[in-house]
């Protein structure tokens, strides 16, 4: 198993730079081609709304990132230090507010990217976990 960790100040441009790392990591453990956008697409959402997280709260904190190689998945994990209420957004009103329905959009998003997602939220932060299917390289012939 092999992880590939990244932290960066919660700033928007720190964002596309690890949508790059992660599906170039993505791509070398084997995630298939074609799904390669998805992971770009979910891994920018989730650090987003990481970073909005933050600076809402006003976080100084990194956002984490975790990309881990296991033997037949590969997962991406994203973490922020923002307080969670119960109800598993950001510590705030939710009714009326511009910011929770922001936050609920981007995990319909990642949800609607990701089949295999898992969100944990608390009073010291949040984390998603994002995991996809990978294909072993194709096994070369034996040398005669």
């Amino acid at each position: 198993m092999a992880t590939v960790e990244l932290r960066f100040s919660a700033l928007p441009e720190h964002v596309r730079t690890a949508r790059l790392v992660a599906a170039a990591v993505a791509r070398r453990a084997g995630v298939d081609e074609a799904v390669l956008d998805e992971v770009r697409l979910a891994v920018g959402e989730a650090c987003t709304r990481a970073v909005g997280l933050h600076q809402n709260s006003g976080i100084t904190a990194p956002v984490k990132v975790s990309l881990t190689d296991e033997e037949k998945q590969f997962s991406i994990e994203v973490g922020d230090e923002a307080p969670h209420t119960a109800g598993g957004g950001a510590s705030g009103a939710v009714g009326d507010d511009p910011e929770a329905e922001e936050d609920e959009m981007g995990l319909a998003v990642i949800s609607g990217l990701v089949d295999d997602v898992e969100v944990k939220a608390g009073p010291d932060g949040g984390l998603i976990r994002m995991t996809w299917p990978t294909t072993p390289p194709p096994m070369l012939p034996p040398l005669a």
